[in-house]
């Protein structure tokens, strides 16, 4: 259709040429005209074939234009799809970056939780030996609830929370919230370890794993008043030789972990313990001022303590044994700076074996001296025994007597103020998970 238009231009040039021959031409030879007409001819019908192939370039060049329009279009479509499903993958690997982060978090946070706890009946009679009590009942000793959680190789931390009795003038009257441990661990190297914060104190927690019976008593340290399980400060610990040889060095405040306080001096506890065949043996000792030493509070004396423990734990044939005995002695452990030193000393014998799968049977005996020095006469002697049944790796039912026998009437121990004797019946228990 384009070609067509261009040769009726064509001819209509050629035809506007003609008219415009001067009449005068007519005379002029025929032949001449017409030479000079067919090269006209000729020339227009090349520029017409010109015309013809550059309209033909044209009308190629639309289509192309047409058709890369048509693509960029296509290609733009694509381009948006490209960019949605960019954005959907990023909200997807953004989701699924915050559900593995959780899922590592949650992987290397542990809660772990320990029960205590006690029905008994008893029964106390003062030093002329009439009846000062005569109850029982359910009793909480304890009830732990622990977060721990690695951060990665090196570093990790533990929040351990205490519920437990509250004592007043003796009497229990309630129940108390305490932060227990709360520390951040830098584990170096197998041979140093540094806790800061609240955290295990070098001795008690270490003679309460060899013994082994905890739930149901405390140990002789800890429970006549000449130590704490755990403390404010900086503890550094490691394991030597393999493991044969461990320790533990701990700074301070003093106070134990109720009473945390600033203080004019750090107290010290140390333990060292050797570990082999199923042999435990361990010293350790204490110095400081329990706490005492704070601004505008009266002088106390240096108190120090030591501490021994021989133990064999492990089996004999195919039955699991435990048997060993702890000892210390201390000085000037509850006495102001104006009074008289003092000395206090104890040991206690503890042993259990397992003679049948998930059932142990345990003894102890302790006898301590409180106050050597002051009042030499005063003493208790504490008598521990039981059957225990385990149905489960987390629980433990243990039916138990204990018996104190004091002169004097101290307040030690399971023993109140006015008490020369008491008995106790009961069921003790702990669950863990």
């Amino acid at each position: 259709m384009a070609a067509r238009k261009s040769q009726i231009s064509v001819i209509a040039l050629a035809a506007a040429c003609a008219w415009a021959v001067p009449a005068h031409a007519e005379e002029a030879d025929n032949a001449a005209i017409q030479q000079q007409l067919a090269e006209m001819r000729a020339q227009m019908a090349t520029m017409a074939a010109q015309m013809d192939a550059l309209q033909a370039k044209v009308d190629e060049a639309q289509t192309k234009a047409a058709a890369a329009e048509v693509a960029a279009g296509q290609a733009a479509q694509v381009a948006q799809a490209a960019t949605e499903t960019a954005a959907e993958a990023r909200t997807a690997g953004e989701s699924t970056g915050v559900f593995a982060k959780a899922a590592k978090w949650a992987e290397d946070t542990k809660i772990s939780g320990r029960m205590y706890y006690n029905i008994s009946s008893v029964s106390a009679d003062n030093a002329a030996g009439a009846n000062v009590e005569k109850d029982g009942g359910f009793e909480l000793k304890r009830f732990y609830v622990g977060v721990d959680h690695k951060f990665d190789e090196t570093f990790s931390g533990n929040v351990t929370m205490d519920v437990s009795r509250v004592d007043n003038a003796g009497k229990n009257v309630g129940l108390g919230f305490y932060v227990k441990k709360a520390y951040l661990e830098a584990k170096l190297a197998k041979e140093l370890k540094v806790r800061l914060g609240s955290a295990d104190m070098p001795w008690i927690p270490y003679a309460e794993g060899i013994y082994g019976y905890r739930h149901i008593e405390k140990v002789i340290t800890d429970l006549d008043g000449f130590g704490t399980s755990a403390d404010w400060g900086v503890h550094a610990s490691g394991d030597l030789a393999g493991g044969v040889l461990s320790y533990q060095v701990s700074a301070i405040d003093g106070g134990g972990y109720r009473d945390p306080k600033f203080t004019k001096t750090v107290d010290l506890e140390g333990r060292i313990s050797v570990k082999y065949g199923g042999f435990n043996a361990a010293v350790g000792g204490y110095t400081g001022k329990l706490g005492k030493d704070v601004t505008g509070a009266a002088l106390y004396r240096t108190a120090s303590r030591f501490n021994a423990l021989l133990a064999y734990k492990d089996k004999i044939g195919a039955m699991p044994v435990t048997i060993g005995g702890e000892y210390f002695t201390a000085k000037n452990w509850k006495v102001l700076q104006a009074s008289p030193q003092d000395k206090a000393e104890g040991y206690s014998l503890f042993a259990s074996l397992q003679p049948v799968e998930r059932w142990s049977v345990f003894g102890r005996y302790d006898h301590v001296e409180p106050f050597k020095t002051s009042a030499p006469l005063t003493q208790d002697d504490f008598t521990m025994v039981g059957v225990q049944y385990s149905p489960a790796s987390i629980v433990d039912f243990a039916l138990v007597y204990k018996h104190d026998n004091a002169d004097g009437g101290l307040k030690i121990g399971n023993l109140d103020s006015g008490q020369a004797k008491r008995d106790e019946l009961g069921l003790y228990g702990q669950f863990r998970f």
